[in-house]
């Protein structure tokens, strides 16, 4: 069992097909959910939390339906919403204990809740100012505490770093980092941004047109397409070129040294320079090249397979 189960999940909104099939089982710490505008990333949120009912299949979080059991799923989950949803002349204290009474914990374990959460995301000195007065910053990161609160298994962040500052956003992604460091709550995060879903996830779930273009672990991921070497080299490099071709390397050389190979599996980088120094070959430098998520979504957006199903990319 995963931490978020889909089985052929649909979704209609306003007689169209929003979701188409979804089906996938995401086990990561932290999963990361990336799709272009319309790829229905909003819509699959809003169905994990109850708000809409699936009109075919199935979604589940820690084995509970999100639709028979809302409820308990909601005690579960907290929610970073993209938008703010504020009121506004509370103090920051007061709006975080409300929200963790609205979560079902009793007034006195609320309020104190709300002054852990607020100072574990750095708004412990302004928690008694009132919310309209924060920066777009102090904003987000009273969200972040709202969703902290009531003690969540799992914790859905909607565009956590959306309109902030190079040191804001350094700010909310080490808080990120230092949640999935602890271990025991889970993150969806959904972002635009690829830099933070490289930064802050392991699995990543990639939407296209309502329907699941790729879920992977994303290290698995580019390990399996890792493998892109560039050399450059003093010698015959025709002649190294055959020497690794027989090793089963694709290869290219270029006439100024340079070499560009794909290795198979069996060959290490240690075995270049071997094979380097039987041809008189000198490497001068070695540039090993790591698929980077932005290769990994590309390749999802490119892939015309994906059907609802999982696409092994």
């Amino acid at each position: 069992m995963g931490v978020i189960d889909l089985d052929r999940l649909e979704v209609q909104l306003g007689g169209r097909t929003v979701l188409d099939g979804l089906t996938g089982e995401l086990r990561g710490n932290a999963i990361g959910l990336l799709g272009p505008n319309g790829a229905g990333k909003s819509t699959l949120i809003n169905t994990l939390l109850g708000f809409h009912t699936p009109s075919r299949g199935s979604a589940r979080v820690f084995g509970l339906d999100a639709c028979r059991d809302r409820a308990s799923i909601r005690q579960r989950i907290g929610y970073m919403p993209e938008n703010d949803s504020f009121i506004g002349n509370m103090s920051g204290v007061r709006f975080v204990r409300y929200m963790a009474e609205l979560a079902g914990l009793p007034a006195g374990e609320a309020l104190e809740r709300a002054h852990e959460a607020l100072f574990y995301v750095g708004l412990g000195e302004v928690r008694y100012r009132k919310v309209n007065t924060y920066s777009l910053g102090m904003k987000q990161l009273i969200k972040l505490a709202q969703a902290l609160a009531h003690g969540p298994r799992l914790l859905i962040l909607d565009e956590p770093t959306n309109g902030l500052d190079p040191m804001a956003r350094q700010r909310m992604i080490q808080v990120i980092k230092e949640i999935r460091k602890e271990g025991s709550i889970r993150l969806l995060i959904s972002s635009h941004l690829l830099r933070d879903i490289d930064e802050t996830c392991d699995e990543v779930l990639i939407l296209k047109n309502g329907r699941v273009a790729a879920l992977c672990n994303i290290e698995a991921e580019r390990r399996s397409h890792r493998n892109f070497i560039e050399l450059e080299t003093v010698g015959a490099t025709n002649e190294f070129c055959e020497s690794l071709r027989g090793q089963g390397c694709e290869c290219a050389c270029f006439p100024d040294g340079r070499v560009k190979l794909v290795m198979p599996d069996q060959i290490e980088a240690r075995d270049l320079y071997v094979i380097a120094a039987e041809k008189g070959i000198q490497i001068r430098r070695i540039h090993l090249r790591r698929d980077s998520l932005e290769d990994i979504f590309l390749r999802a957006m490119d892939n015309e397979r994906a059907r609802g199903e999982l696409v092994s990319l």
